[in-house]
């Protein structure tokens, strides 16, 4: 059976709602894992999207800041979420499909802007993140498991619109690098997106701060998809739906999308 996934940091769930409604009526994928939703779990307008089969949903919710949701039209089973190294901060939230499928949902750290731990402590909470999320992947190794999320590093070369440029600015470190490599590695991960889409420039965040995002195009692969390796091969295909950056007050973000031959 087919399964769609979909990974998007929404920059405010309540004030994009009407967003995510769109995206769900025109790409209407079964999982949709949401980040940035900055709200209390008794905030989120979750009733919203019910009208449209995704009555399902398990959130970790924080005021102003951080939170990650799973929408979904197949039932969840809630397995809670970890702080890795950021307690109090919902950043991570996990569920169950009926099939005994996982999905994770993941918002690692932004990092700040000076890639040094002494002079800039988001950074290194960064880093620790990364560290205790691999270590939690190492200790027990998941099977049958998609991890999607806002992780917040463009790894390749080729995720970056200059690669030079950026070996010194937050998300494209060699270090941040290194320390994403671990964490896949620790969960035996396969990055399906870039498994469909395997050569080429392929951004999933553009900055507000530029005039024209769309015209510069100087964006980031921030946003992941990942798939053990035992239902990796399952992959049928991925794409960022880059039209949604540009919808009436967006999100910087834009949603990546993964599609498996898998029973949901």
């Amino acid at each position: 059976m087919a399964l769609t996934v979909a990974t998007w940091n929404i920059n405010s769930l309540r004030l994009r709602a009407g967003l995510v409604a769109r995206l769900l009526a025109e790409a209407a994928p079964d999982i949709l894992c949401l980040q940035e939703i900055k709200a209390p779990v008794d905030l989120l307008p979750l009733a919203d999207f019910h009208a449209q089969g995704y009555v399902h949903a398990v959130a970790r919710g924080q005021k102003g800041y951080n939170g990650v949701a799973i929408l979904s039209r197949l039932p969840l089973e809630d397995l809670g979420g970890e702080d890795f190294a950021l307690p109090g901060h919902a950043r991570h939230v996990a569920a169950r499909l009926p099939s005994g499928l996982v999905v994770h949902n993941l918002y690692v750290p932004a990092g700040g802007d000076v890639p040094d731990r002494a002079a800039n402590p988001k950074f290194g909470q960064k880093l620790d993140f990364l560290a205790a999320l691999a270590g939690w992947l190492r200790a027990a190794r998941p099977a049958r498991a998609i991890l999607a999320g806002d992780l917040n590093i463009a790894p390749r070369e080729d995720d970056v619109w200059d690669h030079r440029a950026l070996l010194s600015v937050v998300s494209h470190t060699p270090v941040e690098v290194a320390e994403l490599a671990a964490v896949q590695e620790a969960g035996g991960l396969v990055d399906v997106v870039r498994a469909a889409i395997p050569a080429g420039r392929l951004y999933s965040w553009w900055s507000y701060r530029a005039a024209d995002w769309a015209a510069s195009d100087r964006g980031r692969r921030l946003d992941h998809i990942w798939a053990t390796a035992d239902i990796a091969p399952a992959g049928r295909g991925a794409e960022v739906l880059k039209a949604a950056r540009g919808w009436e007050q967006p999100s910087d973000h834009a949603p990546v999308l993964a599609r498996f031959d898998l029973d949901p």
